[in-house]
Formats: C-alpha cells, structure tokens, sequence
C-alpha cells in the first residue's frame, strides 16, 4: 500500500492534472473575483479550446501547442464580446453583487446551452480524438507520454507568468485590488472598466488554453465541459472565491484527492468526490479551505 502512495506514476498523474485544475480555476477566479459573474458556462469555453487545438491538428498537421496562442485569442475574444453585449452596462449600474451572481448565473446557463448545441449541431456529438506526442518515455519506474509532459510544464509557466503578473506589475497589482474591494478600487482611481476587460480576456483564454492541452489527452465532445466547470468551482471554492494563490494549490490539492481516490477505490469514485467535496466545502467553509471572510 506505501508502494502505491509513494508511486511516482501517481505523483506525476496527479501533478498534471493538478497543473489544469489550476489552469481551469484560474481563469474562473478571475472572472468572479474581479466582477461577480459566475460562469457556469466555463467549462464549455475549455471545450471550445480543445475543439479548435482538434481542428488545427487535422486540417494542418501541424502541433497544438503551437497554435495555443491563437486559442487564447479566440477564447479571449468571445469572453469579450459576451462582455460588451450582455454584462458591461449590468457592472455599470452598481448593481449590489448578489443580484450580479444571480443574474450571470441565469445568463451563463443559457450561453452554456446554446454553445454545446451549436456545437454538437456543426460538429455532430461523436467524440474526436488525435494522436500527438505520444511516446513514452521512462523514467525509472515511472512512464510518462510527450504530450503530458507538455501540458504540465505549459500550465506551469502560464500560472506562474500570472502570478508574476499579478505580484510584480502595476497592472496586476490593480486586479488584486479590484478582487479585493471593488468601490475602494475605483475611489483611489483604478480603471476599473480597464481592469475588468483585462480579467475577462485572460479568464476566458486560459480556460481555452486548457482546453487546447486536454485534447491531446482526452477525447472532444461537446458535452465535456460539464465535469470541468465542476471540477473548477470545486477548486475556486476550497481555495477561496477570489483567491488565485489559493485557487492553484486547490487545484494540485483536488487532483491528489482524485487520482489516489480512483487508485485505491474505483474509477466510480471519481464523480462521487468531486461532488462530495463541492458539497461539503460549502458546508463547512463557504470562505474556502484556505480563503479568509470578508469584513
């Protein structure tokens, strides 16, 4: 049993799925920390993302992982253009934040409805897979394929570019503050509408990016980003809504949960700790595992 615990085929499954659920949280937290909107739609953003590293692949033959800031793009340009036509003027009328959350989670719903059907619609819901990056290499006693060891060390640098980003630069520093208060942001002169767009871009981006790196390892379908908005609130939640430190070591902390979960049970066990733990976070500690109350 201590073998299995200790196995570096685990560490290494766990650290890569890790790395996304970050990756995924990551652009969730930054889309609720900096606005109030709670994008139940996010995961079907990831399922654009690995529709368009799928489509790249087969018409071209060239790598994914190439075209990935192209994804970000066309991620970051839906999630502004949802922006400009149906949230701006509701953040603009300061709205009191639990109408905002009401409100975006109807809105978001039925953007998330209509994405999967458009999609299935255009693409037919036969799942889609590609083989890329896939020797295997060893490493003692542990086996790991190029195209995971390309999505661990990609999500690695995106999330620790943003927290460079966010720690580092007057721009980011000015996120942090909005996540922080939103009308003390704007009374020492932020721009908020500025920051807001900025937000935006990067959590509907990164959450396409996600998607992008998940096709290389995943079967595509419309329907799969079900599991990962789940999986993102999860994470969001444990490490505190807003918190984006927090949100990626919830991120590692739910994939280890999860892989030795489905070692040491079942593969059934999987949906069942995922819903488990959403459950009983918000039971327990609707601040998150590791986030603080607000005043």
């Amino acid at each position: 049993m201590l073998d299995t615990l200790l196995s570096g085929q685990l560490l290494f499954a766990a650290a890569v799925l890790g790395a996304l659920y970050a990756l995924i949280g990551l652009g969730l937290n930054l889309v609720y920390g900096t606005m109030r909107l709670l994008n139940i739609a996010h995961g079907d953003f990831l399922m654009l993302g690995a529709y368009g590293a799928f489509w790249w692949f087969t018409l071209t033959g060239i790598s994914p992982l190439i075209a990935l800031p192209l994804i970000a793009a066309g991620g970051a340009g839906i999630g502004l253009a949802l922006y400009a036509l149906v949230f701006r003027k509701q953040l603009a009328t300061g709205l009191a934040p639990a109408v905002i959350e009401a409100r975006s989670l109807l809105l978001f719903f039925g953007v998330s409805v209509v994405i999967q059907n458009v999609t299935a619609l255009l693409f037919s819901a036969t799942p889609r897979a590609y083989r890329h990056l896939d020797t295997v290499y060893q490493i003692g006693q542990t086996a790991m394929t190029g195209n995971r060891i390309a999505s661990l060390l990609v999500a690695l640098a995106i999330l620790g570019g943003v927290l460079v980003f966010l720690n580092r630069t007057l721009f980011g520093l000015e996120i942090k503050a909005l996540i922080q208060h939103r009308e003390a942001a704007r009374i020492v002169g932020i721009n908020v509408s500025r920051v807001q767009i900025v937000a935006i871009a990067l959590g509907f981006g990164s959450a396409a990016i996600a998607g992008g790196l998940l096709s290389m390892t995943e079967q595509v379908t419309p329907f799969m980003g079900f599991r990962f908005t789940i999986a993102a609130f999860v994470v969001i939640i444990m490490g505190g809504l807003g918190n984006i430190l927090g949100g990626i070591v919830a991120g590692f902390l739910l994939a280890v949960i999860e892989i030795y979960a489905v070692t040491l049970f079942s593969a059934e066990a999987r949906s069942i700790l995922i819903y488990g733990a959403f459950v009983a976070i918000l039971l327990i500690s609707p601040q998150g595992l590791l986030g603080r109350a607000r005043r």
